[in-house]
């Protein structure tokens, strides 16, 4: 296993989201639990255009720094560019920022439930295992960008 090219991460992010949500939707469907009665739908939308622009800004600077979006394909560069310079980890901030707004707008307060422990997961089986990569990957280059910028905010 210490041949493979990447971080090994146990779930791509956007197929954890995504089956999060599925799980919100369906959970709100059964046992409505609501948030705010409809008051978050607003301040949920616009959640949702912040994590998309995020999402297409760090996406964007990961292609123009000759590396791999997906974390299961070898990572070819450390991008520190972009908004990269903030976090170590705009995409997945962006994906959670997105499911948030989303819980919002569906008013559901199972979305919150689920947010937490969709953070666990990605947390422990995709960033974890990713800054382990990276560094023995790009060794001091990393660790000195690690350094520098924060893992999420």
């Amino acid at each position: 296993m210490a041949d493979v090219d990447n971080a090994g991460v146990i779930v791509r992010p956007p197929v954890l989201y995504v089956a999060a949500l599925a799980a919100m939707l369906l959970l709100r469907w059964v046992w409505p639990v609501p948030i705010l009665g409809g008051a978050a739908f607003w301040p949920g939308v616009a959640l949702v255009v912040l994590g998309v622009r995020i999402l297409v800004w760090g996406r964007r600077t990961l292609v123009a720094g000759g590396t791999n979006v997906d974390p299961s394909l070898p990572s070819t560069a450390v991008v520190t560019s972009g908004p990269y310079r903030f976090s170590r980890n705009p995409l997945y901030l962006g994906l959670a920022i997105v499911y948030l707004g989303l819980t919002l707008v569906f008013d559901a307060l199972w979305g919150i439930v689920l947010l937490a422990l969709a953070l666990i997961v990605m947390h422990l089986g995709v960033i974890q295992r990713e800054e382990r990569y990276l560094e023995r990957k790009f060794g001091d280059g990393y660790r000195q960008y690690r350094t520098a910028v924060r893992r999420y905010l």
